[in-house]
């Protein structure tokens, strides 16, 4: 964690970050959320986040949005305005708006879990919001295992491809295939749960006596400067949302 943002406390990244998600999620205004998204692009140098990192952990928001964008133009109701007409194809405002403000919304999250390291998440649970120390290791092991599981269906798609079944081009074996490589996957990933929970309770994690922290989580001024920027931009959001109406 290179950047400002990544060194300040994951609590105070958190609370902004919804609060700005909060805000945006009032309007489908393309404009607002253009300005939003804008807003949010401007903080990325402050994470540390080269661009190419960012676009291999955000297409899929990327893609959504493009889907969403498409759907309504072609699906979606007629009565918002027309912004534009490309080769005979109304595109609308309302469509130009839930792209736009998807992405608005998945922005924040994305650039908050991207620069928190999941123990000083948990220690920033445990020390700022009194959150039960059993939801926030679990919060921790969620997020450290969260990875594996890209690791463990590549390595299910090569077990399966070893055994001779591949779908080839075939856009419905190839569908049926990723729905029982998903199966194997969340089978898998209870089962590690599973053991990971009972190494726990064998190490006398649930005993119920007061836990004390290694590494203790202390909330300064940049941490709160994090917050009131959190509040200030959507607090803007919502100006601007009255403003342009």
């Amino acid at each position: 964690m290179t950047g400002w943002l990544g060194r300040r406390d994951a609590v105070a990244k958190l609370l902004a970050a919804t609060l700005l998600t909060a805000a945006v999620l009032t309007t489908v205004d393309p404009f607002v959320t253009a300005v939003a998204v804008a807003a949010e692009l401007a903080l990325l140098p402050l994470t540390g986040l080269a661009p190419g990192a960012l676009w291999r952990r955000g297409w899929p928001l990327l893609t959504s949005a493009l889907f969403i964008f498409l759907f309504t133009v072609f699906l979606g109701a007629r009565d918002s305005p027309v912004l534009a007409s490309v080769a005979g194809v109304d595109v609308r405002e309302h469509a130009a708006g839930y792209a736009l403000r998807l992405v608005a919304v998945g922005l924040p999250g994305f650039l908050v879990f991207a620069t928190i390291d999941p123990t000083d998440l948990a220690d920033s649970l445990i020390a700022h919001l009194r959150v039960p120390p059993r939801f926030a290791i679990a919060a921790l092991a969620a997020l450290r295992l969260a990875p594996l599981l890209a690791d463990e269906y590549r390595l299910l798609g090569l077990a399966r491809r070893a055994r001779g079944i591949d779908a080839g081009w075939n856009p419905v074996a190839r569908l049926r295939l990723f729905a029982s490589t998903l199966f194997g996957l969340l089978v898998a990933a209870i089962r590690r749960g599973i053991r990971l929970a009972t190494a726990m309770e064998a190490r006398g994690f649930d005993r119920g006596t007061p836990r004390t922290a290694a590494r203790p989580a202390r909330f300064g001024w940049p941490d709160a400067f994090v917050v009131v920027a959190g509040v200030m931009l959507a607090a803007a959001v919502i100006t601007l949302k009255f403003v342009h109406t």
